[in-house]
């Protein structure tokens, strides 16, 4: 039986759902508060891995990977169903020192992920010493992405209502109602929470032990002529990511700032010095955009996906903290077989609701 949906949250984790919910036959209503593709998806570099696995437990990685998996073809669907473009390559990710060296290659092996020890001065002219490189890593173009999963959406039939806020849930005998909006009441079969760093807000005493708060990360943008390199680099938390068009992405910082999305001279400044640090000849080049998102942080960045324990029409899919773009085709394969009641791919005790 095909429900109608209604998400909340017009995020990638939200637009992906609500692309894959369309697919397998159900309809699907979408808001958003402000403008879909706008917060954290938006703000985010678009790495499809996590930074470095091997700091991550398993139950990232099943998702990561799975994902990851998924996004070349996926990628090519989009672009050729909406005429958008997200940019999708696979750059590969260059670690430059200091890293755990035997960790990584343990983990590499374990996870048939290919891992190759590289001097820094073949990819990188200047810089000495070892690297290791992750040749596979792909990256995606964020604001493209979330502009062909709009369009997506939209040509699959879905409906995208911005400039709504949820503001309640009315419940009756164990399942929701209604909700209640900032432009009157909305009613559905079902409910999907993919509001990102306010869903445990919105939820208010059904969140349970739903643990979701904001962490603010910053990042700098500069623009070449041309790519001043081909990997995606990183160096301790540090990451530059470099698009097709010259644009370099730096990024990020890790603050606990509340639901406050303003940038910082201090940030601007920190990460400036780390580039500077590496490439020195940058100094006479000026960032040309500086920005924020709120992260939706969760314990060692575990998403909470599926069925809530005690309102039957009630879904989640958020908590991704630093990788909901990672890991949106995963997360939205899950949550379609949770509303089906279909064997899942892979271990979900880890995401589900805690009462």
């Amino acid at each position: 039986m095909n429900n109608h949906l209604l998400i909340i949250g017009g995020g990638a984790v939200g637009l992906t759902s609500a692309r894959a919910l369309l697919l397998a036959g159900h309809r699907v209503t979408l808001i958003e508060r402000g403008t879909t593709g706008r917060e954290a998806s938006w703000a985010g570099g678009g790495i499809m891995s996590p930074l470095c696995s091997w700091n991550y437990k398993e139950a990232v990685t099943r998702l990561t990977q799975r994902s990851m998996g998924m996004f070349d073809q996926a990628m090519r669907d989009l672009h050729a169903s909406t005429g958008i473009d997200p940019e999708y390559q696979q750059s590969g990710m260059l670690l430059i020192p200091p890293f755990q060296d035997e960790l990584a290659a343990q983990w590499c092996a374990e996870h048939q992920v290919e891992l190759q020890h590289v001097a820094l001065h073949d990819h990188l002219p200047g810089l000495r010493g070892d690297g290791l490189l992750l040749p596979a890593i792909g990256q995606v173009r964020n604001p493209r992405l979330l502009a062909a999963l709009r369009r997506s959406v939209e040509i699959l039939g879905g409906e995208i209502i911005e400039r709504r806020e949820a503001l309640r849930f009315d419940i009756k005998g164990g399942e929701i109602s209604a909700l209640q909006t900032s432009r009157g009441v909305m009613r559905a079969d079902a409910y999907l929470v993919a509001s990102g760093a306010w869903s445990k807000t919105l939820l208010g005493e059904y969140a349970l032990n739903l643990d979701i708060k904001p962490i603010r990360g910053q990042i700098l943008l500069f623009k070449f002529d041309s790519p001043p390199f081909r990997n995606i680099l990183l160096q301790d938390s540090l990451y530059m990511i470099p698009r097709r068009d010259g644009h370099v992405l730096v990024g990020s910082t890790l603050e606990d700032a509340g639901f406050d999305k303003s940038t910082t001279d201090a940030a601007y400044e920190h990460l400036l010095q780390r580039v500077y640090a590496l490439f020195p000849a940058w100094r006479n080049q000026t960032p040309v955009q500086h920005w924020a998102g709120l992260r939706p942080a969760s314990p060692d960045n575990i998403p909470t996906i599926g069925r809530h324990p005690q309102l039957t029409n009630l879904y989640a899919n958020c908590g991704h903290f630093r990788y909901g773009v990672t890991m949106s085709l995963a997360c939205a394969e899950l949550l379609v077989n949770e509303i089906e009641n279909k064997p899942q791919p892979l271990p979900v005790d880890e995401y589900r609701w805690r009462e």
